[in-house]
């Protein structure tokens, strides 16, 4: 990080306007680039649509969400006082802890008075002959700033699927993504969920427990993956502490940035007992082992993935008494990884209750929802709440929303409808002094561990053009041609990327979105991409345009 030496005369800064940088999101991302932007002496704000810091764990309330990475590798690592502070009760945190974790890190570090909560983004526009940015809120607040960066996370737009009469319904109905702060009741209540994505599948088996009778819409089924979560004791505590500084450079050396590594070993060069001696113990071990520390050709090879997959088969078949509702929740469009694995606890088992019925709406799609219910081509289901587990208008969908505007009044839903194109997921050509955390094209795995180091990247290059005296930048077009590139090269290998999924740009509850958003995700290591990073860096960032 460059010093806060005299900036003065430093034509970045412009005391004529509000802001030297202006932060959209206080979650995870935006909290900790607050932090980082104040303490290298820039004018920063977060403009945050909620009444509280979270983001995605202020919005995401409905029952049974939770890490499904280990808590303490999720959890900051910039400051060695709030790791030896704040002691975690799970290995894998449930989403009012989270909040609370949050929520403490806010008033730790004095983050609430820079904060602007109720700021409901509507539009922004850059001003090119000033060069800066000018940012209208839903109740026509507007403020002036050098610098925009968004923070809004890939999984932030929440969507209701396409269904005839979504609004006709008179009883209660949720969006996982949209729930309510007050207390939901489903004793003695029918309850309907459509959806079996990982918050689908974290929701059902949590209230089929309470329930009177519930209801399954499932579309297509995930492989699912044990969480086997548990409590921590206060000597595994102390022993979590004494071990950070190890666990967080194991996460910057890993494929992912998870602690878990691949297995060196491909799937077929050790016998057949030692390969399902290996599986069954990553199956009973913690988390995202049986993803991210199996042999190093499942997510690449098709017959490896076959293999992992009938695994993953006959586990779902033990577990699931009835033969036929095992076989509906069991894929067959898609290998084990190759889309995001939702981690359960005793999900399969729920088929299992006399009070949970199992809908394939691939046989009996719906038809429209009702006032009393929701119609099939089979019948009409009567119930007293709809869940909605329909999950995100992902990658663009948090931008969509905005009306961002750039050079020539291009607004920036009409260039990436032509094409997705960043550089390195961080800026867009046409679209000066506009930044990104974790941006369409990032790295996927633990986002914590990507946002930090995303973070301190772009304060970098902030305090770059303070003290070389610059007020505006952009990526070059060879920049971002090398990029999209590069996207398809490191992405060409991974099996993933022939599944239609959120993480290749198609969600079919939303218009338009149907097709293949070409590497909407970045598909090689965190080496390569904070490597790649690291040299524009180090080459004073030639790759981009400044004035």
């Amino acid at each position: 990080m460059r010093g806060t030496a005299d900036v003065s005369n430093s034509k970045f800064v412009d005391n004529l306007l509000d802001y030297d940088v202006v932060v959209i999101g206080a979650g995870i991302s935006g909290l900790y680039q607050l932090y980082r932007l104040r303490k290298a002496g820039f004018r920063v704000c977060i403009l945050e649509r909620g009444t509280g810091v979270g983001g995605t764990w202020y919005w995401n309330r409905y029952p049974g969400a939770r890490f499904d990475s280990e808590s303490y590798s999720y959890a900051y690592s910039f400051s060695d006082e709030l790791l030896e502070e704040w002691d975690w009760s799970e290995h894998f945190a449930s989403q009012p802890e989270i909040l609370r974790y949050l929520e403490y890190v806010g008033s730790k570090f004095d983050l609430l008075k820079d904060i602007k909560f109720g700021s409901d983004v509507r539009s922004a526009t850059y001003e090119e002959k000033d060069k800066h940015w000018k940012i209208t809120l839903a109740d026509g607040m507007a403020y002036t700033t050098r610098m925009l960066v968004t923070a809004m996370g890939v999984l932030s737009e929440p969507t209701f699927p396409n269904i005839k009469g979504i609004d006709s319904f008179q009883g209660d109905f949720f969006h996982t993504a949209r729930w309510p702060k007050d207390p939901v009741t489903f004793e003695g209540k029918d309850v309907a969920v459509i959806g079996t994505g990982a918050s689908g599948v974290q929701t059902i088996q949590e209230i089929s427990k309470q329930v009177r009778h519930l209801t399954v819409f499932q579309r297509r089924p995930n492989w699912c993956s044990p969480l086997n979560n548990g409590p921590i004791t206060s000597s595994e505590m102390k022993a979590i502490k004494s071990d950070y500084k190890d666990m967080f450079a194991r996460c910057a050396e890993s494929q992912g940035g998870f602690i878990w590594t691949i297995d060196p070993r491909g799937t077929f060069e050790v016998t057949p007992e030692e390969r399902i001696d290996f599986w069954e113990t990553l199956y009973h071990g913690r988390g995202m082992n049986i993803y991210q520390g199996n042999f190093r050709d499942v997510l690449v090879d098709s017959r490896a993935n076959e293999a992992m997959s009938d695994f993953m088969a006959k586990k779902i078949r033990t577990r699931v008494d009835d033969p036929e509702i095992a076989d509906l929740l069991i894929p067959k469009d898609h290998g084990f990884g190759t889309r995001r694995v939702p981690l359960e606890t005793g999900y399969y088992e729920t088929y299992n209750r006399a009070n949970v019925d199992l809908i394939d709406l691939n046989k009996t799609p719906i038809l429209e929802i009702t006032p009393e219910g929701i119609l099939t081509s089979e019948k009409e289901h009567k119930t007293d709440q709809i869940i909605y587990a329909t999950g995100f208008n992902a990658i663009t969908g948090s931008f969509d929303r905005i009306d961002i505007r750039g050079v020539g009044g291009l607004t920036l839903k009409a260039q990436w409808d032509r094409k997705l194109e960043t550089f390195l997921a961080v800026q867009v050509v046409n679209f000066p002094n506009f930044l990104m955390v974790m941006g369409p094209q990032g790295l996927g795995g633990n986002h914590p561990r990507n946002i930090e180091y995303n973070v301190e990247w772009i304060t970098s290059l902030l305090e770059y053009m303070r003290s070389e005296n610059l007020s505006e930048v952009e990526p070059t077009s060879e920049a971002i041609r090398f990029w999209s590139n590069h996207i398809m090269e490191k992405s060409a290998a991974s099996l993933s990327n022939k599944v239609d999924s959120w993480m290749t740009g198609v969600n079919h509850n939303v218009e338009g979105k149907d097709t293949r958003l070409i590497g909407a995700r970045y598909g090689g290591s965190v080496q390569s991409y904070r490597g790649l990073c690291d040299s524009v860096a180090a080459g004073s960032y030639k790759e981009m345009v400044f004035s």
